[in-house]
């Protein structure tokens, strides 16, 4: 008998143990399962905003089902913006034409993309409060006869390009007697034509041509003063966070708040600190 009581004892014990098991580790998968994933799209190729490198180096995030991992000024808001909503940040690499179709088909929640918030844009997607402004500049090599230019004028008659669906590349048309080559699909697209001479001079904005210089030493970045640089609305270079149109009200409100908690001084110093963490490997 006493011999019996304690098999039971035994028994019991490991049913307990077991069911506590059980317990806590449907906690945990519970726990998993209320963990909160901020899906962003960018598209990893357009330094010092975003680019794509082999190792987690610097801070970088594993880009979503790929091997390789995605690091820049936009992945460095996105970390904060995720931080501050108790979220873990997701990367999607997206082609630039696919970003606002992405986040209104719901396969991401955000595009942090270096994009501008202007009027057409608005029409198909929702954004957040200016994340980054960025001045319109002319990129061109060290030994071109446009090196020397002073103003936009002074690019006259310039074979010129930019990326497509971009202000920059509507901005060509201000070159007197340009000879607009058709837009490239991406910014290493970009500098490839012109360090290859496809093309003399490009317009992109300022970030850009600072990382484009950095990575490049036989580039040089026109950053014309006074009035003599392109003519641009405001609009054109305050850089949003996109997100699905009209649907994502309670999103943009926590992502707003992110961005509040940071000055235009904490975000210049994050912008010169992701030129400075860039491949220098030309892209």
């Amino acid at each position: 008998m006493k011999s019996y009581k304690t098999m039971l004892r035994i028994v019991l014990c490991l049913a307990i143990f077991a069911f506590g098991a059980m317990l806590t580790g449907c906690s945990g998968d519970q726990k998993a399962a209320e963990k909160k994933v901020f899906r962003v799209g960018m598209e990893c190729g357009y330094a010092p905003f975003n680019w794509t490198q082999t190792t987690p180096d610097n801070g970088a995030v594993k880009i979503k089902d790929s091997q390789e991992y995605a690091m820049g000024y936009d992945v460095m808001i996105a970390k904060k913006i995720a931080e501050s909503m108790g979220y873990e940040l997701e990367i999607h690499k997206i082609e630039w034409d696919g970003l606002a179709p992405a986040v209104n088909a719901g396969k991401i929640d955000a595009a942090i993309a270096g994009m501008s918030i202007t009027s057409k844009r608005k029409e198909t997607v929702d954004f957040s409060s200016v994340y980054y402004n960025a001045d319109i500049v002319a990129l061109t090599k060290k030994d071109s006869p446009f090196a020397a230019a002073k103003n936009v004028d002074g690019l006259k008659g310039a074979v010129a390009t930019s990326q497509l669906n971009t202000v920059w590349y509507d901005l060509l048309k201000q070159i007197p007697d340009v000879k607009i080559q058709p837009a490239i699909d991406n910014v290493p697209g970009m500098i490839v034509a012109l360090t290859s001479g496809k093309v003399e001079v490009l317009a992109t904005d300022k970030p850009t041509a600072m990382a484009a210089v950095f990575s490049n030493p036989e580039l040089v970045m026109l950053d014309f003063k006074d009035g003599q640089g392109f003519k641009v609305e405001r609009e054109e270079i305050e850089m949003g966070i996109a997100v699905a149109k009209g649907k994502s009200n309670e999103l943009l409100t926590k992502i707003n708040k992110a961005l509040s908690a940071m000055t235009e001084e904490d975000r210049n110093k994050l912008m010169e600190e992701a030129i400075k963490k860039q491949p220098l490997a030309k892209q």
